[in-house]
């Protein structure tokens, strides 16, 4: 992470802790209510890295603000991105809290830095559109972490299958029958670097199973199951048929998706997708 972006990190903070007293008093609101309901999902622009082939990855997060409902906005005009189409990989099934770097939109590699990729969620009788771009100061280590040189987890979604590390990860298609329990396997590997100043003496690393899109519910056996071997092996059911995605977030010595994330910092995190036809 650049020091550019931690210097804007601080003065967000200070305004945050400190801006109340500077405000007209007409400008001050009351701290808002913890909801377990009927609140809104935003939309959040986490920053971007480089691939390999040149071109940008605009890394995309949200923050759900209910306490325990999670929300479904299917791809459209509550749920779009733009220019170009509506559906860029983005979740349709917003789980409750905040989830950084759930997915990325890849820009070629001459997109501009007055360019801009949004994205736009209309929830809970509000809409909002945050902008992803490739400005310096929003430039993430997403692939590797500046001060210990740790990685993402590697992950295979079959033994034979191809290899994602970050945000982009790596993506497996699969067919289900409603009430039959679907067998889910990842293979993870890890650098065994461990996190600086993250206070672990030795690597560690886990993944945690989600839904990202569907028609209905979904009920995993083990949504973290236990790393063996650098495998982990669960079953997800389905109760409606339908296409659906499931996201399987793969960390390491980083730590577990935390609020902390959205702090500026995106190393070391992999996402794997599964995309799933139920009938």
């Amino acid at each position: 992470m650049s020091g550019t972006y931690f210097r804007r990190l601080a003065v967000a903070l200070c305004v945050a802790a400190f801006g109340a007293a500077v405000l007209p008093a007409q400008q001050l609101k009351e701290e808002p209510i913890p909801h377990a309901r009927g609140q809104s999902v935003t939309p959040a622009f986490e920053g971007w890295y480089r691939n390999a082939d040149g071109t940008f990855a605009l890394v995309f997060g949200y923050f759900n603000r209910n306490y325990q409902q999670e929300l479904d906005i299917p791809v459209g005009p509550n749920n779009r991105i733009e220019p170009g189409p509506a559906d860029q990989g983005q979740p349709t099934h917003f789980n409750n809290r905040r989830h950084t770097g759930t997915f990325a939109v890849v820009v070629p590699k001459d997109f501009g830095v007055d360019k801009k990729v949004t994205w736009t969620l209309v929830s809970g009788g509000e809409t909002i559109s945050v902008p992803g771009h490739i400005k310096p100061d929003f430039e993430i280590d997403a692939l590797k972490e500046s001060t210990s040189g740790n990685t993402p987890p590697a992950v295979k979604l079959s033994a034979t299958g191809k290899v994602g590390q970050g945000q982009l990860g790596v993506r497996a298609s699969a067919t289900a029958t409603v009430g039959t329990p679907l067998p889910l396997e990842a293979f993870i590997a890890d650098d065994g670097v461990v996190k600086a100043g993250g206070g672990e003496s030795k690597p560690v690393f886990g993944a945690v199973w989600s839904l990202y899109r569907g028609q209905g519910p979904v009920k995993f056996e083990n949504a973290e199951p236990k790393i063996v071997n650098g495998k982990a092996s669960t079953k997800v059911t389905f109760s409606q048929p339908g296409d659906y995605t499931l996201r399987m977030l793969a960390w390491d010595a980083s730590g577990k998706q935390a609020f902390v994330m959205a702090g500026g910092f995106y190393c070391c995190w992999t996402n794997a997708y599964v995309d799933v036809v139920v009938k």
